[in-house]
């Protein structure tokens, strides 16, 4: 599969293995395979989680952000080798600060650096930000996985 930039969730979805409701990148605007990955979140007011979180103040919960930058890595990642079937499960998040809230109806730039790359570890540094103004940051460990083993390596 030949991949170019910029494409749109039709594209991610084949790619990461993601569906909804907790497919959490709308487009993907650029990105380097294995390298560097620049996406983006379009936060819809209209999702459930805001009826709970907080439904007089409404806010896309940290939780959120950092799983739709870990999907932004793992695009980077599996667009290596796009359609091989591989999962990337969470092995840890250092350094974790939120900066920002998101609100619906922003839109979630997602920026993910890899700064390791083996076969079955990666380490991301990465980055969301909403009007220039940065919301969270993080560094990202993920274990990589064969989907018919992913079941027994990760945590996630």
């Amino acid at each position: 599969m030949e991949l170019s930039f910029p494409c749109d969730q039709e594209v991610v979805k084949q790619v990461l293995p993601h569906r909804d409701p907790f497919l959490w990148v709308t487009r993907v605007l650029e990105c380097e395979p294995g390298v560097s990955c620049s996406a983006q979140l379009d936060v819809d007011p209209e999702l459930p989680l805001f009826q709970g979180h907080f439904p007089e103040y409404p806010v896309l919960p940290g939780v959120i952000i950092m799983e739709a930058l870990a999907q932004t890595s793992c695009f980077c990642l599996f667009a290596q080798n796009p359609g091989s079937g591989d999962l990337g499960f969470f092995a840890g998040i250092d350094k974790a600060k939120f900066r920002r809230q998101v609100r619906p109806g922003d839109v979630l730039d997602l920026q993910v650096q890899i700064t390791r790359n083996s076969r079955r570890m990666c380490v991301a540094e990465v980055t969301a930000l909403v009007d220039g103004q940065v919301a969270a940051t993080a560094t990202q460990k993920y274990v990589m996985a064969p989907a018919s083993a992913g079941a027994a390596e990760g945590s996630e």
